[in-house]
């Protein structure tokens, strides 16, 4: 029996990454034979050459390339066009300015392709260089916090079999897509698998400030909207003894990192749209 894995990579305005997310996409290592896959780009409300450069990639052998151009940039939106139209027994939700190892992909296949019950599967993360002293300093921290190097995190990239998908119907209006998915999935439904990608971290300490805050009004918003899903929850609390550890590792880091969670909190740097690049 043939199986099918659909990529879904919601993109706006993203000119600047999608060419170098397909490129390590189709860099994959091979798949099982049984397994096929098709690309949905779902370029969403794009005023810029987004489309035009997806669909400039070629695909390996054996791989199908979709360009659906979608007039509202809704990221919500898309996702559920793209679910509309996707085939596959297996999918994978990719941002567009994630790179994904050339392992990845085959190893959601593997852990997904012969599972009967619903399945979640994500990979291992790590943050892009970046130009920033503030956001390296910030990212050393972050990469040792518990969900992040034990956990399933989800952001940047996560992948369900369809058995999952069916656990909701329409993805909602919300702010943090990748937490409401991965709260669908009970922790032994859930798999960290051992290949990586590389996403981007906003530069500088207002952009840090906004994108934290709005991943703590995700947060806050999921368990509003949808507290039964909480039950599925299991990050592990930052104790006193790992921030000493990592403090004596990455002093200037945890200063950052506690200096961006004091202003969270604070009127500084308020956000201005539903939408922040970066974790």
């Amino acid at each position: 029996m043939n199986h099918l894995l659909s990529v879904l990579i919601p993109a706006h305005n993203e000119a600047d990454y999608i060419a170098s997310c397909l490129a390590a996409l189709f860099a994959s290592e091979p798949l099982p034979a049984d397994v096929n896959v098709e690309v949905l780009v779902l370029a969403n409300g794009c005023t810029d050459e987004t489309a035009n450069r997806a669909r400039a990639c070629t695909p390996p052998p054996g791989w199908a390339l979709h360009v659906l151009e979608l007039a509202k940039g809704d990221k919500l939106a898309a996702l559920n066009q793209g679910d509309a139209q996707a085939q596959g027994d297996m999918l994978v939700y990719l941002d567009a300015d994630v790179t994904v190892d050339p392992a990845l992909l085959p190893q959601i296949a593997l852990s997904l392709h012969r599972v009967t019950g619903p399945a979640y599967r994500g990979g291992s993360p790590r943050v892009a260089a970046a130009q920033s002293i503030v956001t390296r300093a910030y990212a050393r921290v972050w990469q040792n916090l518990p969900f992040v190097q034990e956990g399933v995190p989800g952001f940047g990239v996560f992948a369900m079999n369809r058995a999952g998908r069916q656990r909701w119907e329409h993805w909602p209006a919300i702010i943090s897509d990748d937490t409401f998915a991965r709260l669908q999935f009970t922790p032994q439904e859930r798999q960290r698998l051992s290949a990586g990608y590389t996403w981007p971290m906003v530069e500088g300490f207002r952009n840090l400030v906004r994108v934290r805050r709005r991943q703590d009004q995700g947060v806050a918003e999921i368990s509003r909207r949808f507290p039964d899903l909480l039950r599925n929850d299991d990050k592990v609390p930052v104790t006193l003894s790992r921030l000493l550890r990592i403090a004596g590792r990455h002093p200037v880091g945890l200063l950052v990192y506690l200096a961006v969670a004091v202003a969270v909190r604070s009127p500084l740097f308020a956000n201005r749209s539903n939408w922040e690049r970066g974790r």
